[in-house]
């Protein structure tokens, strides 16, 4: 047995990562780039690690004489490559909940205008490699804006979807603000209800 099959390897990160119907993977030394219906990311592997491909399969081994670090690296490496695939064939979602009297987004020219009852309007850049759709949702006839993100990026997704749940977090005591769509706001009561607590 070779010295490398010898090594010791990440549980998680020696599994092969299946490459999706579509979508094309190319290595150009350590640069990995993922092609698909969805759009195309790049990942520079670490040193510790090499990734390969081999009928329609990527791998992530460690690389010779990086010990531990390199176990590390290869758990982490597989997820990130495992979401490029996914993300370049399918895309990643996340929805949020405009929910206040008023309240109102607008998507146009890569920026989102909100209404959320502050004095100022709030205007956040969106990413290019992230598409906004805005809806009105009719729940029980009370209306809201749901804004959906799409990206083949799932770390993007989720830190855009931060970004504007942040610039007016739901409030505990009457759930106005932002939040993720099937997010659940742990309502307080109001100050009244605490007398005696």
């Amino acid at each position: 047995m070779s010295e490398a099959a010898t090594t010791k390897q990440s549980r998680t990160g020696k599994r092969p990562i299946e490459v999706a119907k579509g979508v094309q993977v190319s290595i150009d030394g350590r640069k990995v780039t993922v092609k698909g219906p969805k759009g195309q990311l790049s990942h520079t592997a670490r040193p510790e690690v090499v990734v390969s491909q081999d009928e329609g399969k990527l791998t992530v081994a460690p690389a010779d004489n990086a010990g531990k670090t390199g176990l590390q690296y290869q758990g982490l490496t597989r997820a990130i490559l495992s979401n490029m695939v996914e993300g370049v064939a399918n895309g990643y979602k996340r929805s949020l909940d405009f929910r206040g009297v008023g309240y109102r987004a607008e998507f146009k020219n890569n920026q989102l205008k909100m209404t959320v009852g502050l004095s100022h309007q709030p205007i956040l850049d969106i990413p290019k490699e992230v598409s906004v759709t805005v809806e009105t949702i009719d729940e029980a006839g009370t209306k809201f804006p749901r804004v959906h993100l799409e990206s083949p990026d799932k770390q993007l997704v989720g830190r855009v979807a931060a970004r504007i749940r942040q610039v007016r977090p739901p409030e505990p005591y009457n759930g106005k603000g932002v939040r993720y769509t099937g997010e659940r706001v742990r309502e307080k009561a109001g100050k009244a209800g605490k007398a005696g607590g």
